[in-house]
Formats: structure tokens, C-alpha cells, sequence
């Protein structure tokens, strides 16, 4: 792990401040947590925790959200992602001195996807992330060890869509969950193969938004598309 890990928090608030500026009220954001600490036992993966830089990353990013409107947070039950929230939320706090309510956690941005951990962490540590990751989306991997990823990225735009229902005018949903939650959607909703377009980096985005009555998806490389 470097002393500077890549991050996409820059983009990631570039996408909301230029919704933002064109009149978007309604923006659902699901984002990977912050840096974090790594195990060469991948068992150990669920209890790695942010890294002091990690903390630092989260803590500015929650800094820099504009005042309005107002950011509401959600995560994932991992501690990185709790972390990543908290964090995020004592910065906004910090600067605004204002307080939106406790993070919820949500098992949409958790690894629900995942039906045998046993067999699905063997298999990881046997193929490596990347040739993992391939077999999930071409359909190679067993259903009973890993939920179909079209399914996944379907159920992971419901709750993003969801969120958006139940937001007011002016409101931001800040959903921080982890990279394999995200790879679905770009690979399926964006037609972003990890392959081509590069890893999900640490506080990098998928952004659902609401406009004109209509629900798009976008991230920093693809322009919004329709739902």
C-alpha cells in the first residue's frame, strides 16, 4: 500500500457540483470507502479498517460537500464503510455546523451478492481479483456461489433509484459501500469493462440523478444515461 493511494474523490465531487449547477435536486451517490488497510489473508478482508490517510481522505471529502443541500448517508455493515461514513459526516458537520441525521446502514451496499463465502473466498484467492471478477460477469461462476451480477447491478440501481424517491428537493444520498458493488454497474449499466477502463479506485462514484422525471446513471468516464 503506498503512503498515497489513488482516489476519485475530485471527480466524484465534480459530478455533484455540476449536477448541482444545471438544477439536479434529487442525486443518489455510491461510492467505495476510504483508503483502507489490506491482510494477505483474505478471510480477514471484512475486518480491515480505514488507514490514518484513509481517515484524513474521508474527513475532506465530507469537508468540501457544499452546504446545500444537505448530504444524508448510508453504508454498508463493513467497519470501513461505518468508518467512511462517520467520517465524512464529521467533516460536512465540522465545516457547516450542521447536523442531517445518523448514517443508516443498508445490506444493498454490502456484499449481498456473495451466497457462499467459503466457496467465493477460495475461489478468489485461487484466481486473483481481476480473473474473479471476469468469470462473475461472463456467468462462470455458480449461481449458489455467487448471485448472477446482472441481478446484483439491478438490485444495487433499485436502491439507488429508491433513495431518490424518498429524498426531498434538495437532497443528496451518499451511499458508501465497497469496489465490487460498484464493478457491476459499470460493467452492465456504464459498458465500462474494468479491463479497458481501469479498478475502482477508493471514493470513486456511480451517480444516479433525477431529472425532468427521469432517473439517469453516470460516472466520471460515461456520460448520463437513461435508466
Amino acid at each position: 500500500m503506498t503512503d498515497h493511494p489513488v482516489t476519485r474523490s475530485k471527480e466524484t465531487l465534480t459530478i455533484i457540483n455540476d449536477l448541482l449547477n444545471k438544477g439536479v435536486e434529487k442525486i443518489s451517490v455510491i461510492m467505495r470507502h476510504s483508503a483502507r488497510h489490506f491482510h494477505q489473508t483474505v478471510q480477514m478482508e471484512p475486518f480491515m479498517g480505514l488507514t490514518d490517510i484513509g481517515k484524513d481522505y474521508a474527513m475532506e471529502f465530507g469537508a468540501t460537500l457544499p452546504n446545500t443541500p444537505g448530504p444524508l448517508f448510508f453504508s454498508s455493515h463493513f467497519g470501513r464503510c461505518i468508518e467512511t461514513a462517520y467520517l465524512m459526516d464529521k467533516g460536512y458537520t465540522h465545516k457547516h455546523c450542521r447536523f442531517n441525521g445518523h448514517n443508516t446502514l443498508a445490506l444493498e451496499l454490502a456484499p449481498f451478492y456473495i451466497k457462499d463465502m467459503t466457496k467465493a473466498f477460495t475461489a478468489f484467492d485461487q484466481m486473483g481479483n481481476d480473473t474473479f471478477l471476469r468469470a462473475w460477469f461472463n456467468k462462470e461462476l455458480p449461481q449458489e456461489m455467487m448471485q448472477d451480477s446482472e441481478e446484483a447491478a439491478d438490485v444495487l440501481t433499485g436502491f439507488l433509484t429508491d433513495r431518490l424517491d424518498q429524498l426531498d428537493p434538495g437532497q443528496i444520498a451518499l451511499c458508501v459501500s465497497h469496489d465490487w458493488n460498484l464493478y457491476p454497474l459499470r460493467e452492465h449499466k456504464l459498458d465500462l469493462a474494468f479491463e479497458e477502463h481501469g479498478r475502482v479506485e477508493f471514493l470513486e462514484s456511480v451517480v444516479v440523478f433525477e431529472q425532468g422525471g427521469k432517473h439517469f446513471i453516470m460516472n466520471h468516464q460515461r456520460e448520463p444515461r437513461e435508466i
